[in-house]
C-alpha cells in the first residue's frame, strides 16, 4: 500500500466518522460559482480542516468545505473550493480531493472552472463545454508508484470527458453552448502573448490553472467525467486590455446565474441516467 493511499483512507475514514451520506454526482465549483451548494437541499457539511491531512485551498473567497445534499433527487457532494497547484501543494494533494470523492461513493464528476479564452471565436461570458483537454504543462498526478486499488498503471484517456454526458449537457442547455479543448497551464501567473498563441496552435480553445489534473485523477479511478468553463475573459494578446483577476471574478459572477441554471438540469439530467 502506497504512502499517498493510506493518507486517502484516512481521510475516507474521517468523512465515514462524521457523515452518513452516499452521492452520486461529485460537483467541484469554479469561479463565481462559490454559492452554489447554498441553493440545493443541504444533508450535511465537512470542513476541510475536521479531515485529517486533507489539503486546504488558500485562494481568497473559497469555503474550503464538502456540501452533501440533493439537486433535485440527485445525491450530489459538493467541493466549495478546489486547491491549486499554483498555491505550492504537490499533486498528490490536488488530485486528493477527488480520489476521496470517488471513495464516498460518487460515479460521476462534473468539473467547473472560470477560463480564458485563447479562441477568437469565443467571448467573454460564453460557456464551453469541454470535450478534450491538453495537461502536459502540468505534472501527471499519476506519476509515482501506482495503487492497483485506484486504478491501472497505463491509464487510457482516450475519452477523458464522456460521450454520453456530454449529450445531455448539450440537452440541457437552453443558451448557446462552445465546445472544446481546455488547457491547464501551472499558472498563477496569467500568459503571455506568445503562450495564448502556442495554446491556440496545440489545438486548445481555453486555458486555466485547473480542472485536468482531477479529471485524469478520476478517470484513472473510473470515474466519468464532464466539465464545464465559464468564459471569463480572452486571452493576453488578443485585446488591448491587460488581465486581472477582478475581470475574471467579475465575469463569472455575473453570468453565475445562467451557469448555476445549467449545471442544476444538467445534474438532474444525468441523475436519470446512472
Amino acid at each position: 500500500m502506497t504512502k499517498a493511499y493510506e493518507r486517502l483512507l484516512k481521510c475516507y475514514q474521517c468523512f465515514k466518522d462524521k457523515i452518513n451520506f452516499k452521492p452520486e454526482v461529485a460537483l467541484v465549483l469554479g469561479s463565481g460559482l462559490g454559492d452554489y451548494a447554498d441553493t440545493i437541499r443541504v444533508e450535511a457539511v465537512l470542513d476541510y480542516h475536521d479531515i485529517e491531512g486533507f489539503p486546504v485551498s488558500t485562494v481568497s473567497g473559497h469555503k474550503g468545505r464538502f456540501v452533501f445534499g440533493y439537486v433535485g433527487d440527485v445525491p450530489v457532494v459538493i467541493m466549495q473550493g478546489r486547491v491549486h497547484y499554483y498555491e505550492g501543494y504537490s499533486m498528490e494533494d490536488v488530485v486528493l480531493p477527488t480520489r476521496l470523492m470517488k471513495m464516498m461513493g460518487a460515479r460521476v464528476l462534473f468539473l467547473t472552472n472560470a477560463s480564458g479564452s485563447v479562441n477568437y471565436d469565443y467571448k467573454a461570458g460564453d460557456f464551453m463545454m469541454i470535450t478534450d483537454q491538453i495537461s502536459n504543462f502540468v505534472p501527471s498526478p499519476l506519476i509515482g508508484p501506482n495503487e492497483e486499488m485506484l486504478g491501472e498503471r497505463f491509464s487510457d484517456m482516450s475519452e477523458i470527458y464522456r460521450k454520453d454526458l456530454c449529450e445531455i449537457i448539450r440537452g440541457a442547455a437552453q443558451i448557446p453552448l462552445q465546445e472544446g479543448t481546455y488547457i491547464q497551464l501551472s499558472g498563477p501567473n496569467f500568459e503571455t502573448p506568445h503562450e495564448v498563441k502556442m495554446c491556440r496552435i496545440l489545438g486548445g480553445d481555453a486555458v486555466g490553472m485547473s480542472t485536468a489534473c482531477e479529471a485524469i485523477a478520476a478517470n484513472h479511478m473510473g470515474m466519468k467525467v464532464c466539465g464545464i468553463s465559464c468564459i471569463s475573459n480572452l486571452g493576453c494578446g488578443m485585446t488591448d486590455q491587460p488581465l486581472s483577476a477582478e475581470e475574471v471574478k467579475e465575469t463569472a459572477d455575473r453570468v453565475a446565474p445562467l451557469f448555476k441554471q445549467l449545471i442544476t438540469e444538467s445534474i438532474v439530467r444525468i441523475g436519470k441516467m446512472i
